[in-house]
């Protein structure tokens, strides 16, 4: 993220005439490729630019719900089949997330 706020300060400095360098100087200070400095210029411009991106904090789609979790939950108690099994049997989230969801919850006991 360091290069990113230097890159805009060098943009914002370049865009008021405070600054004498041209957009190849100012990618090679930055480390940024120069067809990309001018893509964000043009985004400086139009949009004023935050410095963090738009979806930091939300939830993603594809995140389980609890009421699934909850449901993912309930069956794998009341079954006594193995996690592989369960997953095959459950067939709508892949294996890495029931086996988290179970390992939050405290059902799956750890390996010596």
């Amino acid at each position: 993220m360091k290069k990113r706020k230097q890159l805009l300060y060098f943009l914002e400095k370049k865009l008021a005439n405070d600054l004498n360098m041209t957009y190849v100087e100012i990618a090679n200070a930055t480390g940024y490729h120069p067809k990309y400095v001018l893509r964000m210029k043009k985004k400086f411009i139009k949009q004023g630019l935050p410095l963090k991106h738009g979806n930091v904090g939300k939830k993603p789609i594809s995140a389980i719900s609890p009421e699934e979790e909850e449901k993912i939950v309930n069956l794998y108690k009341r079954s006594n089949a193995s996690i592989r099994r369960f997953v095959q049997f459950y067939n709508k989230r892949s294996y890495s997330c029931i086996y988290n969801v179970l390992k939050k919850h405290g059902l799956i006991a750890k390996k010596l």
